[in-house]
């Protein structure tokens, strides 16, 4: 009789724990995720839509920095088009990346960006980005994809350097198959 309690009590303890685990991944650890990027300067996610007024800071110079990586996968050549600009706070600027695919087959890309110093981030506006959607090539297939940002003035005085680095991935094996149509006799 008593193991059958013992079994009732390992149950109930094991379902405790898996649904402390489940409120601790979805209510704990976004919030500490972003408390410990934000800490170590990690991971420095862009500024929503710019709402700021568009008086160009002519008095100001920031140097953005731009970076370009592949995914471990990642076969693309892809590159920013220079290395850095120096720009206005306030001033839209663009900046292209070039990306091909050498492989023999179709590929879907998608780019994830970062700004540092991550205190900065929250300064620098994408009004157009290429990590916005997904990026198909065809093999062999080149293109230019541009990123029109602004560096908002209210960017802190002590910020004269951002770096705006992206991070291609190859989703090709997570994007669902375009089913291609039958010949009817």
């Amino acid at each position: 009789m008593s193991t059958a309690l013992d079994n009732r009590r390992l149950i109930v303890r094991l379902l405790l724990l898996a649904v402390a685990m489940f409120c601790f991944g979805v209510f704990v650890l976004p919030p500490f995720y972003d408390v410990m990027c934000q800490a170590f300067g990690i991971n420095g996610k862009t500024a929503k839509a710019y709402e700021g007024s568009q008086v160009v800071d002519e008095q100001r110079q920031v140097r953005v920095q731009f970076l370009a990586t592949n995914a471990v996968d990642m076969v693309w050549e892809f590159r920013p088009k220079a290395d850095d600009l120096v720009v206005h706070p306030g001033a839209s600027n663009e900046m292209l990346f070039i990306a091909s695919n050498p492989s023999d087959h179709p590929m879907t890309a998608q780019a994830i960006p970062s700004v540092a110093p991550s205190k900065a981030a929250a300064f620098f506006h994408k009004t157009e980005c290429f990590c916005f959607t997904q990026q198909v090539l065809q093999p062999g297939e080149r293109i230019e994809m541009p990123v029109r940002f602004i560096v908002d003035r209210d960017l802190p005085a002590d910020v004269k350097h951002l770096t705006l680095a992206y991070t291609l991935f190859d989703i090709t094996a997570r994007k669902p198959p375009v089913a291609q149509a039958t010949p009817t006799p």
